[in-house]
């Protein structure tokens, strides 16, 4: 077999191409698609981001040990309480390995958040609840931003960009 594809390179480059290319679609979540996400808040609440249809939704993914992630979680809090009352709900996912440096963290927002509405909506992907058609993001943070009919409309990864809000504000 493998003098096979010793005589034929192109044909084994294309089948490895293939395989790869394939394999990276897998599971990808592209622009237009309607996600899943499900699991137990870390507030032991169930949660399912179909009940957050006819809502504009911004779903983080995110780590503690993400610095460009931590510094940025009270931009994220501040945006998501300038928009309370409207039909915009901020999910975060936080992809540490412990649940315990993801509940210490919220800990830390709990005793030094003065307004207690900041506090956001989060999950846990390490919960075995936890299910998702979206594919663990390989560099973080990532983000995906979800119109109100529950479709893929924006997808970010590192720093969500400042145009990013306005693209919220559009779709609210």
């Amino acid at each position: 077999m493998r003098a096979f594809f010793l005589k034929r390179p192109l044909l084994a480059l294309g089948l490895a191409l293939g395989l790869v290319l394939s394999h990276a679609a897998a599971g990808a979540v592209q622009l237009g698609d309607t996600p899943t996400l499900q699991g137990r808040t870390l507030m032991d609440e169930p949660f399912s981001l179909a009940a957050q249809r006819g809502k504009v939704t911004l779903v983080v993914f995110w780590s503690t040990d993400c610095a460009v992630c931590y510094s940025k979680m009270p931009e994220l809090r501040a945006n998501a309480q300038g928009w309370r009352g409207k039909p915009f709900e901020l999910i975060t996912v936080s992809m540490d390995r412990k649940l315990q440096d993801t509940a210490d963290y919220e800990r830390l927002v709990l005793t030094t958040v003065l307004n207690k509405n900041e506090r956001l909506l989060s999950l846990w992907a390490g919960d075995p609840s936890y299910q998702s058609s979206i594919e663990r993001p390989t560099r973080l943070p990532a983000a995906y931003l979800i119109d109100k009919s529950g479709k893929v409309v924006e997808q970010y990864s590192g720093r969500i960009p400042p145009e990013a809000w306005d693209r919220i504000a559009d779709l609210l």
